[in-house]
């Protein structure tokens, strides 16, 4: 047990990265939520335009409660707009707007990053839920059989993680090339969004350090359990 407490030292790196990533993005949203775009559009407009202009027609626009709960549902065939962004013009509103059109984007080219990441979901929550029951019931029973389950379960949810982070990068850079592109939105304008989706991006990096040093812990405790 005092092993298991003091190996948490490890994640101190990552559980820093993760607050900060977290203000970072809080604060840069709410400052550029203070500016309008000269697009003179809302962000559910503006996810019905770049849709259209990509021919998904059949995609809807739905508004869902929540501060930046914003989402693309590919069963469904929805995007999802929280209340900061649906009925908003600022710039930071479309910038998330747009990254979650470039998923529906994603999602309709079958982007294979996207593909995997969806494949291996079901797996990944099982991974992130059940591989730490066995594992403490491994190191509690001195069971390496148990622990090595929770670590190749747990293993499924970092690479969900590593796949997740270039399919945010990439629905980021298609919002940015369909902001400049298709709405003619001037460059200040698309750097201003960068900048929010810049910093929704590093909240992504955080979860890919965590889950990688969470594995690590694991994995030391296990081996020296072993010893």
């Amino acid at each position: 047990m005092i092993l298991w407490f003091a190996s948490m030292v490890l994640l101190i790196p990552a559980i820093i990265l993760a607050i900060w990533a977290q203000v970072k993005v809080t604060s840069t949203f709410k400052k550029y939520s203070q500016v309008r775009s000269s697009a003179n559009v809302t962000g559910s407009k503006l996810a019905r335009m770049l849709l259209d202009a990509n021919g998904l027609y059949d995609i809807k626009v739905e508004r869902t409660p929540g501060q930046l709960t914003d989402h693309y549902d590919p069963r469904s065939k929805v995007i999802r707009l929280s209340d900061v962004t649906y009925s908003s013009d600022s710039i930071a509103a479309l910038g998330v707007v747009a990254h979650e059109t470039g998923h529906a984007v994603q999602h309709a080219h079958h982007y294979v990053p996207l593909i995997l990441r969806d494949a291996i979901v079901p797996t990944a929550n099982i991974g992130s839920s059940l591989s730490w029951i066995i594992f403490f019931l491994g190191l509690i029973f001195y069971s390496q059989f148990l622990m090595q389950i929770g670590i190749i379960l747990f293993s499924f949810f970092v690479i969900f993680t590593l796949v997740t982070l270039p399919v945010e990068l990439d629905a980021s850079h298609r919002a940015l090339v369909m902001l400049k592109n298709v709405m003619a939105i001037p460059e200040g304008e698309v750097s201003m969004a960068r900048k929010v989706l810049n910093a929704a991006a590093m909240t992504y990096v955080a979860s890919v350090a965590m889950a990688a040093l969470q594995l690590l812990r694991l994995i030391l405790i296990s081996n020296m359990v072993r010893r």
